[in-house]
C-alpha cells in the first residue's frame, strides 16, 4: 500500500509538531512508500520508504505560490505512482485542494484533526474526506458520522520513566506547552500564590514553552506582568520552547505535571508526562478515561485557581511511595489508551479497510 501524507509541519526540531516524525516513521513499517506533502519542513530523518517535500513555507513564499507549489508536488507525484489512501494530518486546507483530484483518481482520504476550532473550510474538509480520526472523542468539534477515535500517539519508548533522574528539589510542578491564551497559564500562577500560602513548603513551578503566533507575544507579557503582580517571582520560572528529544527529562524531573486547555482539546503533553510515570492534573474531561481510577484526584475544574491549587497540594502531599504507584498505574494507561504503536496499527487497519471499500477490487488486486 502506498500513501500520500499531507502534514503542516515535517520537523524533529518543531516543539510542537516534531511528534509527527514518528508518526510517519511508525507508519512506514507496514506500507510500502510514503509521500509526504509538507507545509514547512525542516530536520528530516526518514525512513528509506518515505520522501517528504515542501511547499516553502519555511523559505518564506507567499500563499499563492505555496498554493501552485502544492499542485505541482501533487499532480507530480500522482503522474508518476498509484497511491491507494490519503492521510491528511491537522491540515483540512490541503484536504480541501487535493480533494477533487484525488476524488478523480478515486483516491479515498482519511483526515486527522484534534482541535475545538471549527472553521467553515473544517466543514467542507469533513464533507470531502471518506474518514475522520481523532485523538478522544471530544477533540473533534464536528459532525460524529465518519468519526474514529484512535488515541494521540504517545511514543512510550521515548517517554519513559527509564533511567530517570531524581525529581528535583523543592518539587517541581510543570506545566509544558506554548504561551498561548487557550493553555490558561493565569490559573496556574494563581493556583502557585494560593499554593505558597496554604501549603507552607517550598516548592518550584517551570513553565516551559515560548510564543508561536504574533498574539502569542503580548500574551506571553501579560503572564510576566501577572507574576510581578502577584509577588511569586521567587518560584515562579519561564524556560524556553525545546525540542521532543529533549521533553522526556524535564518530565522526568517534575513531580506533577499539570496542563490547563479545556475539554475539546488533544493535548499530548498531559499524555507524555503520564508516560514518563508522573501525576498529569487535567482540566480536559476528555482525558478522564486516561486517568482512570485517579480522575476525581487529577481531573479540575477549568479555570479554577483554589481547585487547582487543593489539588497540587494533595499530590505534594501524598508519600512518595503512592506517586509512584500512581505514575506506574498512569503509564499503563497511556501504554493501552495512547501508544504509538497501537495508533499505528489503527491508522493501518483504516487505511486498509477504506482501500478495500473505495478502491475497485481489480485495482486491489493488482497492487497487492
Amino acid at each position: 500500500m502506498r500513501l500520500l501524507w499531507f502534514n503542516l509541519a515535517t520537523d524533529l526540531d518543531d516543539p510542537i509538531l516534531g511528534f509527527t516524525s514518528s508518526w510517519i516513521k511508525t507508519v512506514a513499517k507496514s506500507v510500502d512508500f510514503i509521500d509526504v506533502i509538507t507545509m514547512r519542513k525542516g530536520r528530516v530523518e526518514a525512513p528509506k520508504n518515505v520522501r517528504v517535500v515542501s511547499i516553502g513555507k519555511e523559505k518564506g513564499y507567499s500563499e499563492p505560490r505555496r498554493g501552485l507549489e502544492f499542485y505541482r508536488e501533487l499532480f507530480g507525484i500522482l503522474g508518476h505512482k498509484t497511491i491507494d489512501v490519503c492521510f491528511s494530518h491537522m491540515i483540512p486546507i490541503f484536504t480541501v485542494l487535493a480533494a477533487p483530484v484525488l476524488r478523480a483518481k478515486g483516491i479515498p482520504i482519511v483526515m486527522w484533526y484534534a482541535h475545538p476550532s471549527l472553521t467553515q473550510t473544517l466543514k467542507l474538509a469533513d464533507r470531502l474526506s471518506d474518514r475522520i480520526v481523532t485523538s478522544v472523542a471530544t477533540a473533534y468539534p464536528y459532525k460524529r458520522n465518519k468519526l474514529i477515535v484512535v488515541g494521540q500517539g504517545i511514543d512510550t519508548d521515548l517517554f519513559s520513566p527509564d533511567g530517570q533522574p531524581a525529581p528535583d528539589t523543592p518539587p517541581m510542578i510543570l506545566c509544558a506547552g506554548r504561551l498561548s491564551a487557550v493553555k490558561n497559564h493565569a490559573t496556574l500562577l494563581k493556583a502557585a500564590s494560593l499554593l505558597r500560602r496554604s501549603w507552607g513548603m517550598p516548592f518550584q513551578v517551570a513553565i516551559l514553552g515560548g510564543p508561536v503566533t504574533s498574539s502569542d507575544g503580548p500574551y506571553a507579557e501579560n503572564l510576566y506582568e501577572q507574576v510581578k503582580d502577584l509577588e511569586i517571582q521567587k518560584i515562579i520560572r519561564f524556560e524556553p520552547p525545546i525540542s521532543m528529544e529533549a521533553l522526556p527529562s524535564w518530565y522526568q524531573r517534575c513531580t506533577v505535571h499539570v496542563n490547563l486547555t479545556p475539554t475539546g482539546f488533544g493535548d499530548k503533553v498531559a499524555l507524555e508526562a503520564m508516560s514518563c510515570a508522573r501525576p498529569s492534573l487535567l482540566a480536559n474531561g476528555g482525558f478522564r478515561e486516561t486517568l482512570g481510577k485517579y480522575s476525581e484526584l487529577l481531573h479540575f475544574r477549568h479555570g479554577d485557581s483554589q481547585d487547582l491549587a487543593d489539588r497540587i497540594e494533595r499530590v505534594l502531599s501524598l508519600k512518595k511511595d503512592d506517586r509512584s504507584k500512581m505514575g506506574k498505574y498512569l503509564r499503563e494507561q497511556v501504554l493501552q489508551m495512547h501508544s504509538l504503536e497501537r495508533l499505528g496499527g489503527r491508522l493501518v487497519e483504516i487505511f486498509q479497510a477504506i482501500r478495500q471499500k473505495f478502491v475497485p477490487k481489480s485495482k486491489c488486486t493488482n497492487q497487492a
